[in-house]
């Protein structure tokens, strides 16, 4: 157990001031370094910006971690693994590894804590079997690493990724808040505090690029919040509550996930592609600025969490309403964005 503690208040202060010293650090040391890209894909900029921000990211997370005392070894442990993935993404945006071989690093990377810290999703429970836990690990596993992968796929504009994952991060320290889960609350507002570090250098025009080190770092924290949190308060069914983090964590990834990949399967493209036909782009095409393109991003997600969270202190009819609602804006976004024309 961590002994050293100050007051949460002035340890988010201290873990903005780490991530802007460890970010502008990083930026001023990489300034003129040119990441080869072997893969020629077509990106939205061209220009050589360093997409090291998110190692200094996830070492100012982990410090950040030390400074409160509820933080206990399970935070620590993750902490260190996520500088860990970090650093996987950080080999990944040099040298451009092969899918395969950042697919294993990052099975094992999200499989050694779940099984070491015993967390897992009950995937068992709410299929009513019994696979002695091995069925949950296997679960929890792939949940995370579709979290990881997610984040890195909306990784497409100056801002999107932070602006996206940073409402995730005070959703779920509003959520964990009411529900009474304080430890939680303080590891996202740290989360949500090293992340507003870099956006200061990520806001349009960046300065620093996430790059997949900042993009895997950030899906890994939220990924294991995801599973530590209580989705299952008193008086939830099972069955309205599995569907609570897959909606708060994939409302707008899997909407733009789905979008693109049909669009390029229809067109014989990969989906591994880079591209500029991302949800992003194609609102970019309307001549949305890019700041204009992060706050439509930022008012849909806030929208989506106000009913997210309407259906988790609602067990009755009301509460369904809601998840009609979300799953029908959901529909509607799909259809209207898909037939949008992509950033040329």
């Amino acid at each position: 157990m961590n002994n050293f503690q100050i007051p949460l208040f002035q340890a988010l202060g201290v873990a903005l001031l780490i991530s802007i010293f460890f970010n502008f650090f990083t930026y001023k040391l990489s300034n003129n370094f040119v990441v080869s890209n072997k893969n020629k894909q077509k990106r939205l900029s061209d220009k050589l910006i360093s997409p090291f921000g998110g190692v200094a990211s996830s070492l100012a997370f982990l410090l950040s971690t030390r400074l409160i005392g509820k933080a206990d070894d399970d935070f620590i442990l993750i902490g260190i693994f996520a500088v860990l993935i970090s650093m996987l993404g950080l080999i990944d945006d040099i040298y451009n590894l092969k899918w395969h071989i950042k697919l294993v690093f990052q099975i094992f990377l999200v499989a050694y804590p779940l099984y070491t810290l015993n967390l897992f999703i009950n995937l068992e429970a709410l299929l009513g079997i019994d696979f002695n836990n091995y069925l949950n690990f296997i679960a929890s596993t792939i949940w995370i690493i579709i979290i990881i992968n997610s984040i890195n796929f909306i990784d497409n504009m100056d801002g999107l990724a932070v602006v996206v994952a940073g409402s995730i991060c005070l959703q779920i320290a509003f959520l964990s808040n009411y529900l009474n889960q304080y430890k939680l609350t303080d590891i996202s507002l740290l989360l949500l505090t090293t992340i507003l570090g870099f956006l200061i250098f990520n806001f349009p025009p960046a300065k620093l690029y996430l790059g997949d080190s900042g993009s895997l770092f950030i899906g890994y924290c939220l990924g294991f919040i995801s599973i530590v949190f209580n989705w299952t308060p008193a008086g939830a069914t099972i069955y309205t509550s599995a569907l609570n983090p897959i909606l708060l964590f994939f409302m707008i990834p899997l909407l733009d996930f789905l979008i693109v990949v049909s669009e390029r399967i229809k067109k014989g493209i990969s989906p591994t592609t880079g591209g500029t036909d991302h949800i992003s782009h194609r609102l970019l095409a309307l001549n949305f600025s890019e700041k204009k393109v992060l706050l439509t991003f930022l008012i849909y997600s806030i929208v989506c969490f106000v009913l997210i969270l309407l259906t988790i202190i609602n067990h009755n009819l009301f509460g369904y309403g809601c998840l009609f609602v979300l799953i029908s804006i959901f529909t509607i976004t799909f259809i209207k964005v898909k037939n949008l024309k992509i950033l040329d």
